[in-house]
């Protein structure tokens, strides 16, 4: 059992890394390329890679012959497309600091829906209290960039449609740990299929046929289906089957340390003075409401 609580360690440490550092690459591929459609190209990429390894894998979902669909289709659509373009579509009109700090209020949303929808995720006390000291951690990072207004007209809907991407998240987590037992890449590779239907279509309807990007904008697309998209989804589906839903938002308090940290060494942003403070109340919080399964990792380590 340490040795597998490790194991999810490292990959929410991955996750982190990898998903505060897709702000990055967004912005660069920005440059060449639409919004909505570089959402569905990085969608697409991953889900062709990943339905490759599944089809390797003899395509094979459930275990057992129960039928799923109306809540894959539903997980997909939440994890997915419906959230890449509630973000895209409300980040035109709020400060990248307010999109930072609603990512970052999926572990409190996530934490009441775990305690009623899943069996021995309570929400305890020392739980709520860790994620209150990590978020505030993240507000304190973002400062006054997540209240700063943005001066839209349609800054409210904006708001909105962040904090609504937050909730298709936390929901999604949620029922994909109800799903019986399943191939992990069957199901990640299943997610992004069901994305991709609904947000090429949207992309067309929205924003035009797509124009081919160059060999930089492509290559970005290429990566970001490949790692944030692609991998990160399998290993985000692996964690919140095994490890359950509340375990991985801990994800969510590392991603903004990253894309902070990432952007000042190559986008040249600077480094907030309060980032040491912050980053010691994230790790605070994450140690106080995962506080029982540190103490179980080491403890039995200790003593192998």
């Amino acid at each position: 059992m340490p040795e597998q609580m490790g194991k999810y360690w490292l990959m929410i440490a991955i996750l982190g890394f990898v998903w505060g550092g897709t702000f990055l690459l967004i912005k660069l591929a920005l440059g060449g390329i639409t919004p909505f459609w570089l959402a569905a190209g990085r969608i697409g990429f991953a889900a062709v890679l990943l339905c490759g390894v599944w089809g390797l894998r003899g395509f094979r979902l459930f275990k057992t012959d129960a039928s799923n669909w109306p809540a894959l289709v539903l997980i997909g659509t939440f994890s997915t497309a419906l959230p890449f373009m509630l973000i895209n579509w409300g980040q035109q009109h709020v400060s990248s600091g307010f999109t930072g700090l609603s990512m970052a209020a999926i572990p409190l949303m996530v934490l009441p829906l775990a305690h009623v929808f899943i069996p021995g995720e309570r929400m305890v006390l020392r739980r709520l209290i860790g994620f209150l000291i990590g978020f505030g951690g993240v507000a304190l990072l973002l400062g006054g960039k997540a209240f700063e207004t943005s001066a839209s007209e349609l800054e409210s809907w904006g708001r909105l449609a962040c904090l609504s991407a937050a909730a298709c998240y936390s929901v999604s987590s949620i029922l994909t740990r109800r799903l019986p037992a399943a191939d992990p890449v069957g199901l990640a590779a299943i997610f992004l299929v069901i994305g991709s239907v609904i947000i090429v279509p949207t992309a067309w309807a929205v924003e035009g046929p797509p124009v081919v990007p160059d060999g930089k904008t492509f290559a970005l697309v290429a990566l970001l289906g490949l790692i944030p998209t692609a991998a990160a989804n399998l290993l985000r589906v692996i964690v919140v089957r095994e490890a359950g839903p509340t375990f991985m938002t801990l994800t969510n308090y590392q991603v903004p340390i990253w894309a902070v940290v990432l952007g000042a060494i190559f986008l040249g942003e600077a480094l907030p003075a309060s980032m040491l403070m912050a980053m010691a109340l994230i790790l605070t919080g994450l140690c106080i409401s995962q506080f029982g399964a540190l103490t179980r990792m080491f403890t039995r380590s200790s003593g192998a």
